[in-house]
This record gives C-alpha cells, structure tokens and sequence, in this order.
C-alpha cells in the first residue's frame, strides 16, 4: 500500500515541478522586459507554489483513501470467498496439523473419520514437496484424484513456504487444497462409455454343404435350432439381432454388458453344436466381435476383420478383437475337410495373371523350412517357369533340415542358382516383383521379413490357422486349414491352371514329401483331396523310395532323439514334456522328430519337446487329434493345427519356458472344464 502512495506521490510532483519551472522562467522573462513586474511576479509565483503545494497534498489524500478503501474490499472479498467456498477447503501443514477448515468442509466430511485419507494425501503431496525442493523450476502446484466415502473428488492446491521454514526440513510447508466433486461427472463418463455400442457377426460354416445333406422336410426344423440358439443367447445382453442373410447375422449390444459376453465364453458355440440331426451333421458357428473404432462403420470394417481371421482358423470358435488384440474363444474340435474345388480353379487363375504382371518371382517359406515349405516352394517355381518368368526360392537356412533333399537337388543343373539368400534377395527385389509366401501367414515368420516392404504385390498360399500377426493387404490369399499341408494346396492349384504344367520328378518327389511329412505318412489330416494329389503327383513319377531316403536319420541324430525320448516326463496323465538343451544347429529338427517319436508309445496323446535354436527356445507340439496343441502354443506365441504346432520363445531360460508350458497346459484343461 505504501508503495503503491508513494508512486502516485511521485509522478504528481514531478509533474507540478514541470509546471512551476514554466511559470518561474515565463515570469523571469517578464521581469527582464520591465523591472516594475518583479515584485508581482514573486507574489504571482508564491500564490501560485502555495496553491499546488495545497492541490497536491489534497489530491494524494484522496488517493490514498481510496485505495484503502478497495483494499479493505478486496481483503473482505477474498476472506469471504475463502470462508463460504463452494468447494471444500483446508489449510493444512506438511506435517499433518490442520490450520483451517471452511464451513463447506466441515459439512461435507462429517460423520466420518476424514483425518485417515488427508494423511495418506499428505504422504503423496511430499514426494512433490521432494521433486522441487530438486528442482526449484518446477511448480508448486497439487492435483490429485481420490476417492473419499464412495465419493470421487479432485484435489487441486498449491504448497508455499511456511514462516518457520528450515531448508533441511521438509515439514515446513503451508498446504492448501480444494475438494472438487466429480462424482457426478464419473457417472455420466461411466455411462457414456457403457453406452457404446459393441457390433457382433456371426455365420454358420459352410452353409451351403450344411444345408445339401440335410433331408429337405428337416432343413427348416433345424434352421429354426440354430435361430432358437442365437437369439437366446443374444437376449441376455439387451441387444438388437438382425439376420442379414441366410447364414449370417449382425447383432449390436451396448459396452456395459461386453464383460458379461466374455465371461460367457460364448456358450452359444457349444448349443448350435449340440443340435441333432439325422445324418448326424455338425452344425458350426463362427464369430466375431469389436469394440474399436470410433463409429459403427468403423466397428463393423473391425469385426469384418476379426471375421476374416477366424474363418481363416477353420471356424467353429470366436474371437473378441480389442485394443488391436485378438481373443480366442473356442475352436478345438477336430476340422473337417469342407472346401471346394472351385476355389482352387479361381486361386490358380489369379495367380498365373499374378505371375504374368510381375517382373520376377521370389518365392518364400517360414524360417527353418521343412520339406512341406521347399516342396511347396518347387511347386510355384515351375508353374511360374512354365509362364516364362524368372522365379528364385528364397532359402538362408544353414542347418541339416533339409540336407538330404539339396544333395538330390545339387544334381540337377537346373537348379543351381535358384536358391537365393535373403541378402540377395532383398537386394533385387522391386516394386513389380511378386513375392509368394508358402507355409506361413505371419509377417513374423517369413524368410526375409524385410521383403514384404519393398512390394505391394504379395501371395499367400498356407494351410495353417490363421493368427493375430497375419500378413495384411495380401494380394491374393489361398489359405485353406482344412488341407493336410501346404504342398497339397500347391499341387492342387498346378492342376487347375490354365497353363500347361510338367513337374520335373525331383519337383513332384519334393512336393509328395511336404504331403507326407505333414501327414505324417498319411495318418493324420488327410481327406479325399490329400490322396487326390498324392495321385496326381505319383503320376508325375514320384519315386517313393528316393522320397523314403530324404527322411533318413543318421545314427547319431537317432541317439539324440532316443536320448530325448527318454528323458520325458509325464504331466497331466497323458501329455510328455521333454527338453533338448544341447546347443544344436538342427535342433528344431531333432525336437520335431523326437515329438513325433514320443507319440508313437502308448497312453500319450500329446507330446511337446524344447530345444535351444539359436537365441531362442523352439517348442514342438504333436497330438492325436485329442487335445489341441495349436491352441496351448499359441498362447506362447506359436500357432499351427490341432495335431501339430510350433513355437519360438525369447528371454526366458529353458526351465523357465518349461514350466510355462506347463502352466500354458494346465490352463487349457481349466477352460474346457468351464
């Protein structure tokens, strides 16, 4: 205030100063004119210093009361805000002891203990004291989030120095705080985001072959189960269900009710079923659901997308797509064969005008590849020869997988510099180049990753599930779960083009095997169409015993496996863990024949065998169809069939891997018996 006076004094008398020296030198002007007007000027000049001497100190009085007076009101102002708040406040210590408390805090925090809930506030505002007692930079400012008697409240406040500050406490500070409630609005926010819709589809498989072995006075009693079901289901979510075709519907339920969906686990996909028939034919469901995406349209391309990802499994199961994750429901019954030539017809004519537009081909499989994954790759290459591009099979695999089969194939002088590094690869590659990527879908798992982005133009051809981490905006995708192996979807597609194909014997003998070795000689996951194209390719002139010797283990790969085998430990009853910690170049060759090994004794229905491939741990998964090890894998990070399945691990010891596995098991058994 003082100051405030003493500036306001200050520039009224430099001003009058101003003005006196004016009238003192026009009066000292006059009197050099005419002597006579000395004596009246002086007189002149006195009245006029005595007048503004007067004016003056009147004017600095009145501005002096007046700015008391505001401040007394700004003062009575303030302290009556403070006092009648609308908001709770305190005043508090550092240390805890309360200075002051408005009547609106008193009020709203009566009736119970409220002293438990500033002390621990306290405890957090001082690690904020501590940070800038650090950094004296930083502000001084308090906003926190708590919930106090089932209220939600938002605490804003500023922490300054205290008179008895001492730099060597850290109990010397005044605390204010503000109670914001935000009760209300927590609701509303609750609400808003319940409200929310989540957008569902759902199809039965294959209805078409569904529906023709049904007898035609049975179709519309079981077409009304299957509606029965659905809409049964959907009743317990308030939701809106539209059946938008004959074998699809589109269901909408709003947010609040997506947890209840989950912990459902989609029993519906077990009551469509459990339908009977009197041709005894299984009636499958596939669904999908999504909650991403800020509006419908978006939610709907989303579930579209997750759509697109289960029948790529095979279907009869669901999948919850959120926060750009899947979420596996379902899907461990053993798969049928249910495809149709005619799509193969319409893939292998795509393909060949694929092959045409191209500047080259490069061909690729998943990384170790298997003969399934080479052979395969021999099958494209001639097709794409026979169209008379260039075409190169992308193969870095240093270890002995495939050892027997390149020996056969270094004979052959055509074949000399068809297998390319990645290196290379990637290093004449182009924008017009098609890249053909067999026996894998994920972007995670292929040859030479870094092809996949220097072109647009990609082909898939796979017979595994498809996973979350499948290649997108694929060219052409002919991924079919229901095929024994890769090598069978090749030949299949070498038939039905429209361009003369000769296999050369080594090709078809490369692409029998694939067939063979995933089959397992025939055994598992075989339907008419595996023998078809065993036929085909026999008539190519597959030498059966050549393909024999390309299996061939040496004695001391056997001893290895042997030595494998008998390590083995037995959980769940039926299932052999064992672990191959040598360091091995083939190790996941030797692991995967040591689990095919192990399911060869009695009473095992599952096998999985861990083995050190490089930095990471490979784990290979063989069933019999009883328990699916795609589903236990891929919670690991794998993926595969029922039957068979693979994995690759990183950051964690083989102990440590080992009993993940086992937890990984022990949690399959526990959802089925949910």
């Amino acid at each position: 205030m003082q100051n405030t006076n003493r500036k306001i004094s200050d520039k009224l008398l430099s001003k009058t100063k101003i003005y006196l020296a004016i009238i003192f030198i026009l009066l000292v002007i006059i009197c050099i004119e005419s002597a006579i007007m000395i004596i009246p000027s002086i007189l002149i000049f006195g009245a006029v210093v005595g007048y503004s001497y007067y004016a003056t100190n009147r004017r600095k009085s009145e501005i002096s009361e007046t700015l008391q007076d505001l401040t007394l009101s700004v003062d009575t102002a303030a302290k009556s805000s403070l006092i009648n708040s609308p908001f709770p406040l305190i005043i508090l210590e550092s240390n805890g002891n309360i200075i002051w408390r408005s009547s609106k805090f008193i009020s709203e925090f009566s009736g119970f203990d409220i002293n438990k809930y500033l002390n621990n506030l306290i405890e957090d505002i001082k690690l904020d004291i501590k940070e800038t007692e650090k950094d004296e930079t930083k502000e001084k400012q308090i906003s926190r989030h708590v919930e106090i008697n089932k209220k939600n409240y938002k605490v804003l406040g500023k922490f300054v120095h205290s008179k008895q500050y001492d730099r060597k406490h850290d109990d010397k500070y005044m605390i204010m705080l503000y109670f914001i409630d935000e009760t209300e609005m927590i609701k509303l926010k609750k609400e808003y985001q319940d409200s929310k819709s989540c957008i569902t589809i759902m199809m039965i498989d294959n209805y078409e072959e569904t529906m023709q072995q049904l007898e035609s006075e049975e179709k519309p009693q079981v077409i009304a189960e299957i509606d029965k079901c659905i809409y049964e289901w959907t009743d317990k979510t308030n939701g809106v269900l539209i059946k938008s075709d004959r074998d699809r519907y589109i269901y909408l339920f709003e947010q609040r009710y997506f947890e209840k969906v989950k912990e459902d686990k989609f029993s519906v996909l077990d009551k469509v079923k459990d339908i009977k028939t009197k041709e005894n034919v299984q009636i499958t469901l596939s669904i999908a659901v999504s909650n991403e995406g800020l509006t419908d349209k978006e939610k709907y391309k989303s579930a579209q997308a997750a759509m697109d990802v289960v029948l790529g499994r095979g279907g009869d199961q669901a999948v919850i797509r959120e926060n750009e994750i899947y979420k596996f429901y379902g899907g461990r019954a053993q798969e049928v064969e249910r495809r149709t030539k005619v799509k193969a017809r319409v893939v292998a004519h795509a393909l060949e005008n694929l092959i045409k537009d191209a500047s080259k081909v490069m061909i690729m499989g998943h990384t170790n590849p298997d003969i399934d994954s080479m052979g395969s790759s021999m099958g494209i290459y001639r097709l794409v020869k026979s169209l008379g591009k260039k075409a190169y099979i992308i193969d870095s695999n240093e270890t002995n997988t495939l050892q027997n089969f390149k020996e056969s194939l270094s004979k052959e002088p055509e074949y000399e510099d068809i297998l390319i590094s990645k290196e290379v690869a990637e290093e004449n590659v182009d924008k017009e180049t098609l890249v053909v990527i067999v026996d894998t879908h994920k972007n995670t798992y292929v040859e030479a990753p870094e092809l996949l982005k220097r072109t647009d133009k990609k082909v898939i051809i796979d017979h595994h599930r498809r996973s979350a981490d499948y290649i997108e905006n694929a060219t052409l995708t002919f991924q079919e779960v229901y095929a024994s192996s890769a090598a069978e979807l090749v030949t299949e597609l070498l038939q039905y083009a429209e361009t003369k194909v000769d296999l050369k014997t080594i090709e078809a003998e490369s692409l029998y095997a694939g067939i063979m070795m995933d089959t397992k000689n025939f055994t598992f996951k075989t339907g008419v169409r595996t023998f078809e194209a065993a036929a085909y390719l026999r008539r190519c002139g597959v030498n059966i015993i050549r393909v024999k010797k390309w299996f061939q283990s040496n004695l001391e790969t056997f001893n290895k496996i042997a030595a494998i085998v008998k390590k083995a430990e037995i959980v769940n009853d039926t299932i052999a863990i064992a672990v191959y910690d040598k360091k091995d170049k083939d190790a996941s060759l030797i692991c995967a024949k040591a689990a095919d090994e192990l399911l060869t004794i009695s009473d095992i229905t599952a096998s999985f065998v861990m083995g050190k491939a490089g930095n990471k741990i490979c784990i290979s998964g063989r069933s019999i169809g009883d328990i699916n090890v795609q589903i236990i894998l891929e919670k690991l990070g794998g993926g595969g069939h029922i039957t068979l399945a693979g994995a690759q691990v990183e950051g964690m010891t083989m102990e440590e891997t080992r009993q993940e596995l086992i937890n990984r098991i022990n949690e399959y058994f526990s959802e089925l018996e949910n």
